[in-house]
């Protein structure tokens, strides 16, 4: 459905006097913006006593956004609990891994898992909604705040350990069975009852990985349990508006797929100079992006997140200059900003708001830039918000975005198995499913993320990184894949509850790729591995598996062993590919599919949507992208600025 794309903000009214808030409505409009996020940091303000509400300031700021013709999302308050509510229950803080309580003076002061504080965010979010749920200005809410945030979806709380054990009897019924599917008989850590169990941290050297991942699991159901308390009454008191949560870039301590199912449209927060300065790139490619951020970052969460959102998904807050929570924090490049949001929506967002109105004069945030200075000078941003928003209606409503020819399989439970044991330090699944997007999107590909439990019909080509565990339904669905299949290591090497499986690795997938891996070795980059694939060398840079089976090998290990086999419409690289190996490699998949592929220029990336190809230019320098245009242009020019952005009306 062809739909246009807006624009929004986030605003703090509590920052700020309400003599302000009807010029800042006012501009907001101008500015081509259309919805505001409001509320989700205000529960002092909500409750400035306990069972004391006061909404009525809210009321007024929502009439005076309203008023002015914006649609208001509307934020509960659970990520800041006031200290009143504290000091009544202590207990609910969090505790880190170390066994430190983690205390009030900052946020996301809480524990998933504490029910006397569900029972405080269900109180809080009924009054809300009672009170708002039918305001004609709410068209939205999001709930809480950036789960996981600074390391908070792990706390080893008593009600945390109180709570994994009942979890864990309704997985395993009785303990003997957990015993044996945790294989505890190794080292003597056998349990007479589920009341026994510890959750897996202080211990003197590694804890039981089947322990761990089940940990793990546990973590990430209760992120949704937390969720679903104030999605059901918002979905009661509030009928007919989005539900929406705002994820993080590479926070993966709970499955987004998951949580997603009671959500409406995924959203999340991007910002991308803050996330090149913490990611571990090589030094070259920070210096040359260091005001553009990385070209693929931002692409890959916005082909997850609408994955999670069922093909709806939002940006919540996007970067509009410097930041404050980075080691360092360089100003983005002129035009960014722009460019972000021309991104965002070439993968599919249907909003792009950014974070935030007025720069906070005060607080943790001082340095953190907004669309205004703090004197309410409208900064470099809001001037190119503007006139992205006059780029918008000149190019009217876009189709969705649609089902891309390739797809990668993205698993939360295979990530969290390899942090358990990722028996070489170097091995990432997060770096491993970059490298994959990356070689793919280079090559001017849509490339879709799917769930492990996604259908496959479609595709012309699929990608399944180190997939640890692969369920029954799920090799099914492989098998039955008509289109080229490439495997990655490790996939299948341990069932449900971390045993090798008894037939060794790939498990369920043996017979589709024809193999048998035998013995796996890590390394260093020193100890680099060389393959030979179609008389040229590379190498597996930090893993390597020996193989057997009836596969073909189409390229061997210098010292003679398979490399990269096939079965058919099956492939399986026995060891992680340089990246040389990794484009190389897809190069001749992608064009045996029959996939076309531009040549774009280092630095410049580019998505479809609808009848419109969107190029961004992430290098500070100008390029050309003449070859890769061959219809129109809408926007922009051949001759491509840095940081600028070029579109195609195709044919």
């Amino acid at each position: 459905m062809a739909r246009q794309p807006e624009l929004g903000v986030c605003y703090y009214p509590e920052h700020w006097p309400e003599v302000m808030w009807e010029q800042d409505a006012a501009d907001m409009v101008k500015a081509g913006i259309t919805h505001v996020r409001v509320g989700e940091f205000a529960w002092s303000r909500f409750e400035p006593e306990p069972g004391t509400y006061d909404f009525e300031w809210l009321a007024s700021a929502i009439n005076t956004l309203g008023d002015a013709g914006l649609k208001l999302i509307l934020g509960t308050p659970t990520a800041t609990p006031p200290k009143w509510l504290i000091d009544k229950m202590p207990d609910m803080l969090p505790i880190s891994r170390e066994g430190r309580t983690r205390g009030f003076g900052s946020r996301r002061h809480y524990c998933f898992s504490h029910m006397g504080y569900r029972r405080e965010c269900a109180r809080i979010t009924r009054a809300m909604a009672e009170r708002f749920g039918d305001h004609p200005a709410v068209v939205a809410w999001q709930t809480d705040n950036e789960y996981g945030c600074h390391n908070t979806t792990h706390s080893y709380t008593p009600a945390a350990k109180s709570n994994f054990q009942t979890w864990l009897e309704a997985r395993y019924e009785t303990i003997g069975a957990l015993n044996e599917a945790w294989g505890n008989v190794f080292w003597s850590m056998e349990y007479l009852s589920f009341e026994e169990i510890e959750l897996p941290n202080q211990a003197v050297t590694e804890t039981n990985p089947a322990h761990r991942w089940d940990y793990r699991r546990f973590a990430s159901d209760e992120v949704k349990a937390f969720n679903k308390v104030q999605t059901d009454i918002l979905r009661e008191l509030s009928p007919g508006r989005d539900l929406v949560h705002n994820f993080m870039t590479f926070v993966t301590e709970y499955d987004h797929f998951s949580v997603s199912e009671e959500l409406d449209v995924a959203s999340w927060d991007s910002y991308p100079i803050g996330s090149l300065d913490v990611m571990p790139f090589v030094r070259e490619n920070k210096e040359h992006f260091v005001r553009t951020g990385d070209p693929d970052i931002q692409a890959y969460h916005h082909d997850l997140y609408r994955a999670c959102g069922r093909g709806r998904f939002w940006i919540m807050e996007q970067q509009p200059g410097p930041v404050n929570w980075a080691p360092y924090n360089p100003d983005p490049l002129p035009g960014m900003q722009r460019l972000w949001g021309w991104e965002a929506f070439a993968h599919g967002a249907e909003l792009v708001s950014y974070f935030r109105w007025r720069q906070a004069p005060f607080a943790q945030e001082q340095f953190h830039a907004g669309l205004n200075r703090p004197d309410g000078v409208p900064d470099r941003a809001l001037h190119e918000v503007t006139q992205l928003g006059t780029e918008l209606k000149t190019l009217g409503d876009i189709e969705a975005a649609t089902q891309a020819d390739v797809a990668i399989v993205y698993s939360y439970d295979s990530h969290w198995a390899l942090l358990n044991q990722p028996q070489g330090q170097n091995f990432s699944y997060i770096v491993q499913t970059l490298a994959i997007y990356r070689a793919l999107r280079e090559k001017g590909l849509n490339v879709d993320f799917v769930s492990p439990d996604a259908p496959l019909d479609g595709y012309k080509l699929v990608v399944l990184p180190s997939q640890i565990h692969v369920r029954d339904e799920m090799a099914m669905r492989l098998t039955n894949f008509d289109g080229d299949l490439i495997v990655l290591p490790r996939t299948g090497s341990r069932t449900v509850s971390h045993e090798i499986p008894a037939n060794l690795a790939p498990g369920p997938l043996s017979e589709l790729l024809g193999i048998k891996v035998t013995r796996a070795e890590s390394f260093r980059e020193f100890a680099a591995v060389e393959v030979d694939y179609r008389s040229k060398i590379y190498t597996f840079d930090r893993w390597r598996e020996y193989v057997e089976g009836d596969a073909e090998a189409v390229a061997h290990t210098t010292d003679g062993h398979p490399a990269i086999t096939r079965k058919k419409n099956a492939y399986y690289i026995a060891g992680w590919p340089d990246e040389a190996l990794l484009r190389d490699f897809l190069d001749v998949r992608v064009a045996a599919a029959g996939l076309s592929i531009l040549d774009l220029p280092f630095g410049v990336r580019t998505r479809t949507r609808g009848n419109f190809r969107v190029f961004v230019n992430y290098n500070p320098q100008r390029v050309s992208i003449a070859d890769c245009v061959s219809g129109e242009l809408v926007l922009g020019s051949l001759d491509l600025a840095g940081a600028d952005v070029a579109i195609e009306r195709l044919a």
